[in-house]
């Protein structure tokens, strides 16, 4: 196998063979210092069929999406958030496992909207690929955090739409987890863990059981916020307005920071980190995601997406790997636009790996995975 150094590169995922058990990265430490991290090659289809029953949600790495799979192809460029070559089969397939769904009311029924732009796909559409992904064998084991926001203004009658097409559509409320605490992942394998955004009294839902329901959520707080869910601590950072492209690396600091597990608390804590961003009218999600010309020749700027892969692989190479005390706790919810970007060398098997590493101690696992 032949290392290709590209010297600009500030990381790369390195080729090797097709058939190979390995995937290898080159990071970048210095002007002349690399160092290759190697990595067991995963299947991120099924990669949470090889994490124990007892570990709770809030305990997991799981890769997310901005919006949802149709309805980020389309609103150009202010609400464009996916590549239309990234239909949801494939995404669930990738590793994607927190759905972000923004819907309104059209015509009796509901549709992907985000903001003033109308995205085209039905959410009985998205509900059908969903429960095919659930059910197929070798991906019966996984689960999907659905988030569900309202975006338009009829309170009641949405919610009623919302169980209604779910009570419609394959596997119907049976296929969903809607109690409003964070479950174990022997809970809900095969599920769907309703996150919702909406119906704060549950309208038309029994026993007004909505799923996780925040309380809160403060639009664009550059800190974040936290809340509670039952005995857990939530804390979310959804700062997406950012002043310009100058803001990138503090966004991209602000939101992995909190996705850093401590490994001295004992208390339950779920981070929920939206890694998206756009700043009106000078850079837009697209930009913001992949950023612009050639940073790595002082042209143009990183994106947050090949950002956030640097900080992952940083991560790993400071605390070590194989020594499971050193190794690196990243834990939580991460969702991102254009989920694929940088092309070529995806940041989500990077997060997945993230549930691998540091789990010694934990319920559940009899030894390092």
């Amino acid at each position: 196998m032949r290392l290709d150094v590209d010297a600009a590169a500030r990381w790369k995922l390195v080729k090797v063979p097709a058939d190979s058990e390995w995937v290898v990265y080159r990071n970048k430490l210095s002007r002349k210092h690399h160092c290759f991290l190697i990595f067991p090659r995963r299947d991120t289809s099924c990669f949470l069929s090889l994490v124990p029953d007892a570990i709770p949600l809030s305990s997991l790495m799981l890769p997310g999406k901005t919006a949802d799979d149709r309805m980020a192809f389309y609103g150009w460029p202010i609400a464009q958030c996916q590549s239309p070559s990234t239909p949801l089969e494939r995404q669930l397939h990738s590793g994607i496992r927190v759905l972000d769904i923004r819907l309104a009311i059209v015509d009796s029924h509901l549709i992907s909207y985000h903001g003033i732009y109308p995205e085209r796909a039905l959410f009985a559409e998205i509900l059908s690929t969903v429960h095919t992904f659930l059910t197929t064998t070798s991906t019966s084991r996984e689960t999907i955090v659905m988030s569900i926001k309202q975006e338009d203004s009829d309170t009641e009658r949405f919610s009623k739409l919302v169980r209604r097409e779910i009570v419609a559509s394959p596997g119907g409320l049976g296929m969903w987890y809607l109690e409003n605490r964070i479950p174990t992942l022997g809970e809900v394998r095969g599920k769907v863990v309703m996150f919702s955004r909406f119906g704060g009294n549950g309208y038309d839902w029994d026993n007004a059981a909505i799923g996780i329901h925040p309380p809160i959520w403060p639009d664009n707080d550059r800190l974040g916020f936290t809340w509670n869910c039952q005995d857990a601590l939530v804390q979310t950072h959804d700062w997406y307005a950012i002043p310009t492209f100058l803001s990138i690396p503090e966004k991209v600091a602000l939101s992995t920071n909190i996705l850093v597990d401590s490994r001295d608390s004992s208390s339950l804590t779920l981070s929920i980190s939206f890694l998206s961003a756009l700043s009106v009218p000078l850079a837009f999600p697209p930009t913001m995601a992949r950023g612009l010309g050639w940073p790595q020749w002082g042209i143009g700027f990183e994106g947050v997406n090949a950002r956030v892969g640097k900080w992952l692989l940083d991560q790993f190479e400071e605390r070590g790997e194989g020594v499971v005390d050193r190794e690196p706790r990243i834990r939580g919810w991460a969702l991102m636009d254009f989920y694929e970007d940088p092309m070529g060398q995806s940041v989500v098997p990077l997060l997945v790996e993230c549930n691998f590493r540091g789990r010694k101690c934990e319920e559940g696992w009899g030894r390092w995975a």
